[in-house]
């Protein structure tokens, strides 16, 4: 069983992830990722009482998605839709695909797409890169360098070698880091609230390999 960060003891509002952008709070935000990690485990798998890792990781990336303002000229080049794509061996199965069924963000339907090579990444506004490519990440990292898209990754090091963000375990609990030099890098704008949920936030420059 898997947590995001603290939250209060009250039982979390599924109806919360409407929120808008401005109105969410420090709070709803992290209620917001347990709900849509319980609510989409019990649904997937009845006899699974509790959301599994990539459960929550699949809802922190929807929610990172409402927190996160890309530069209005890349926000134009992507089309009708907010993609979300994972680059390699995808880890989440119909996971990630069962949270965001349906959903929109910035106005566009979510759609899922599973990419082999970083050149197709650069029509996609989030992208999660798998474990399996840690080996050329730097190879990656360059090829989107300014496109315009947030990476995230459980890659250890990932934030170090320049990545955005990184789920990190912490016992029971999935958190993040954020590289901040790394966004800002990319005209991307991470709201005030996400940097305060974030384990830590690292404003050098990428270490690189």
């Amino acid at each position: 069983m898997y947590r995001a960060n603290e939250i209060s003891g009250r039982r979390p509002n599924v109806q919360s992830h409407v929120c808008s952008h401005s109105r969410c709070s420090l709070l709803q935000f992290l209620a917001m990722v347990i709900a849509w990690a319980f609510f989409t485990a019990t649904g997937l798998l009845a006899q699974q009482a509790k959301p599994s890792e990539y459960q929550v990781k699949a809802a922190y990336l929807y929610n990172f998605g409402r927190f996160v303002k890309w530069p209005a000229g890349a926000a134009a080049g992507k089309g009708d839709s907010f993609p979300v794509c994972v680059l390699g061996r995808d880890p989440f199965g119909p996971i990630l695909d069962a949270t965001l069924a349906g959903e929109a963000l910035e106005g566009k339907p979510v759609v899922i797409r599973r990419i082999a090579r970083p050149q197709d990444a650069a029509d996609c506004r989030i992208l999660f890169v798998s474990s399996t490519e840690e080996n050329r990440l730097k190879e990656i990292l360059a090829a989107i360098d300014q496109a315009g898209v947030l990476t995230v990754s459980d890659i250890p090091g990932f934030s170090r070698r320049g990545g955005m963000i990184q789920f990190v375990v912490e016992g029971d609990r999935i958190r993040f880091e954020i590289n901040l030099a790394s966004t800002e890098s990319a005209r991307l704008v991470l709201s005030s609230e996400l940097l305060k949920v974030a384990a830590a936030v690292r404003r050098n420059a990428r270490a690189g390999d």
